[in-house]
C-alpha cells in the first residue's frame, strides 16, 4: 500500500514537473515584420526552429509599412516589432509605450536595400542621380518614415533643402510602386525587392542606393512595456535572433561581392528561406541582402542623431533622446 502511495506521489510530481516545463516551453509571441530581407534573421530563426528550440512559439504577422508595426506593438496586436525606425515609432517610444531592445538592419555601403528610383518620364527629362531629386515629386510610405529620413540625409549631403522635395506619402510600398509605374510621381524610395519587378518590366529606372549615399541604422527590435515584463519571452526571442544574426552574417553577408551573394552549397539553404518569406525567387534575393550586425548591435549614436533630426523637422516630439527609449539591459550598443 505504501509502495502504491509512493508511486502515485511520484507520478503527481512528474506531472507537475512536466506541466511546469510545458508552461515554460509554451511561451507564445507574435512578431510584426515586413516581407523584406531586412528581417532575414527573423525568417531564419522561424524556419530553422531557433525560436521553437528556445521555448518560444512564434507567429509572424506581416505588414506593408513600418509605422503600422509600431502601432500594433503598442496596442498589443503583436508582442514584438522588427522594422525600420520612423517618426511615429519614436513618438510612441518617447511617450513610454515602446522600448528598443535590439538592432536589426542597417543601410551600409555595398549591401543593396533601399534605393532611389525614377519614373521613365522623369529619367528621360534629366533625373539621373539621387542628387537630382531636389524639386521633384518623390513617393514615400509616410511622412517621417525611414524613406523620408533618407531623403533628409541626402539633402544634407548635397546641399539642397528638403523642403525643395515634394514629398508624396502614399501609406504603403505597393502604392508607392504603383505611383512610380503610373508616373504620377517623379521618383520613389523603395526596397529593391519591391522595385526589381518594376525595373524588370521597364517601369522604372535605378538611381542609386541609400546605403552607398548615406549609411545609417535602419531597423531595430522593439516591444511594449507590457511585453517586457515577460523577461523569459524577451530573453528567448533575443537569444534565437542572436543565433540567426550570426548565421546570416557569416554565411551570406561574408560571402557577398559587389552587392551580390553567391548561390552555393553553404548559402542556398538560407537564401531559400529568405526567398520563401519575401515571396521572391532566390535569384533576386542574392542582390537584396540587407546588412545586419553579426552580434545584433545597435548604433545608439546614430539613433540619437535620427531623433534629433526628426525633432528639428517637427516630425518627432521634443523632450526625449535615445537613452530614454532604449532598454539598456537588452541592447548591445555599437
Amino acid at each position: 500500500m505504501i509502495g502504491m502511495v509512493r508511486l502515485v506521489l511520484a507520478g503527481l510530481v512528474a506531472i507537475m514537473v512536466m506541466g511546469t516545463a510545458r508552461a515554460e516551453d509554451g511561451l507564445k509571441a507574435k512578431i510584426g515584420v515586413l516581407r523584406l530581407s531586412s528581417s532575414a534573421p527573423v525568417f531564419i530563426a522561424q524556419d530553422k526552429g531557433y525560436f521553437r528550440d528556445a521555448g518560444l512559439e512564434v507567429e509572424l504577422k506581416f505588414f506593408d509599412a513600418a509605422q503600422p508595426i509600431a502601432v500594433a506593438t503598442t496596442s498589443g496586436d503583436v508582442d514584438f516589432g522588427i522594422t525600420a525606425f520612423t517618426a511615429g515609432l519614436y513618438n510612441l517610444a518617447g511617450k513610454g509605450t515602446l522600448k528598443v531592445i535590439g538592432g536589426m538592419s542597417r543601410e551600409k555601403a555595398g549591401y543593396p536595400l533601399i534605393g532611389y528610383f525614377a519614373s521613365n518620364k522623369a529619367y528621360a527629362a534629366g533625373l539621373k542621380t539621387p542628387k537630382d531629386l531636389a524639386g521633384k515629386r518623390v513617393a514615400v510610405t509616410q511622412v517621417g518614415s525611414s524613406f523620408h529620413y533618407s531623403l533628409g540625409l541626402l539633402a544634407d549631403k548635397y546641399g539642397f533643402k528638403l523642403a525643395e522635395v515634394k514629398i508624396v506619402p502614399l501609406q504603403s510600398l505597393s502604392n508607392a510602386a504603383a505611383a512610380l509605374k503610373g508616373e504620377t510621381v517623379d521618383a520613389a524610395l523603395l526596397p529593391v525587392s519591391t522595385a526589381r519587378k518594376l525595373m524588370d518590366e521597364g517601369g522604372a529606372k535605378f538611381l542609386g542606393w541609400v546605403g552607398d549615399e548615406t549609411p545609417w541604422q535602419l531597423g531595430a527590435v522593439f516591444a511594449s512595456p507590457k511585453t517586457l515584463t515577460n523577461r523569459a519571452a524577451v530573453t528567448k526571442l533575443l537569444g534565437a535572433l542572436a543565433k540567426a544574426d550570426r548565421e546570416y552574417h557569416d554565411v551570406i553577408l561574408a560571402a557577398m561581392k559587389g552587392g551580390v551573394a553567391p548561390i552555393n552549397e553553404q548559402t542556398r539553404p538560407l537564401l531559400e528561406i529568405v526567398a520563401k518569406y519575401t515571396n521572391l525567387p532566390v535569384e533576386q534575393v542574392v542582390g537584396n541582402c540587407a546588412y545586419i550586425d553579426p552580434d545584433g548591435k545597435l548604433d545608439v549614436t546614430n539613433v540619437d542623431n535620427q531623433i534629433k533630426w526628426l525633432q528639428e523637422q517637427g516630425f518627432a516630439d521634443k523632450g526625449f533622446n535615445a537613452d530614454a527609449i532604449i532598454a539598456k539591459e537588452y541592447v548591445k550598443a555599437d
